[in-house]
């Protein structure tokens, strides 16, 4: 059973919370550009210094720590049931994304709508993301290849990977551009993942050009 926080992480977690909301809510009010750690210091009702104790930097507020996530999701794919396919595995991955969105204090399901609207506007941002996706991805396919090395080369599982990241990605943007709650984003980035498992289904499916059914080519 996980012990209650004390005191005083109870506290720095409402300092962290605090600065992360009069960010979000000055980013959309004055825009990233116009907006400094002092001003958002200040909002929170805090020391600038303290800012930095919490994040490095004012882009850094949009991306949660993600090297404790990055390590959890890893694990999660090197501990699969015996017997559980890859494309299952990748819907288990994204179900552990949501849940650590939620254990997140519920700071990173109010982050999201946001830094996907400023990554779109602000080339910082949009490297940013490029970066740390990046630097997931190899990982995750490493990962991917290790817990089903009898049944996908590196190769593949980097392609499934990247398929999985990219999905997610291009799902939940057109969701959120069409207006859809945070549940229904979820729900669309869960159907694009099930689009994917699907795809690896059918990979060792013995008659690929059934109707409905597609092969893949590789030229020696």
């Amino acid at each position: 059973m996980t012990a209650e926080p004390g005191h005083r992480e109870r506290k720095k977690l409402r300092t962290r919370r605090a600065l992360v909301e009069a960010a979000v809510r000055l980013f959309e009010e004055k825009g990233y550009d116009n907006t400094t750690v002092a001003d958002i210091a200040a909002a929170a009702d805090v020391a600038p210094r303290t800012f930095f104790t919490y994040f490095p930097s004012k882009e850094d507020v949009l991306f949660l720590p993600v090297e404790g996530r990055s390590e959890a999701l890893v694990a999660t794919l090197a501990d699969h049931p015996p017997g559980e396919p890859p494309g299952q595995a990748l819907l288990r991955l994204y179900d552990a994304i949501v849940r650590s969105q939620a254990e997140s204090d519920g700071l990173d399901i109010v982050l999201s709508p946001v830094r996907a609207r400023l990554i779109m506007t602000e080339p910082a941002l949009r490297a940013r993301a490029v970066t740390l996706m990046s630097d997931a991805q190899p990982r995750l396919a490493k990962a991917l290849h290790q817990a089903y090395s009898d049944q996908l080369d590196l190769i593949t599982a980097a392609a499934a990977v990247g398929s999985f990241l990219g999905a997610i990605t291009s799902a939940e943007m057109i969701a959120r551009e069409r207006g859809d709650s945070p549940e229904q984003v979820m729900g669309a980035g869960r159907k694009a993942v099930e689009i994917v498992a699907r795809g690896l289904a059918h990979m060792d499916d013995p008659d690929p050009s059934a109707p409905g059914k597609f092969s893949v080519s590789v030229a020696p």
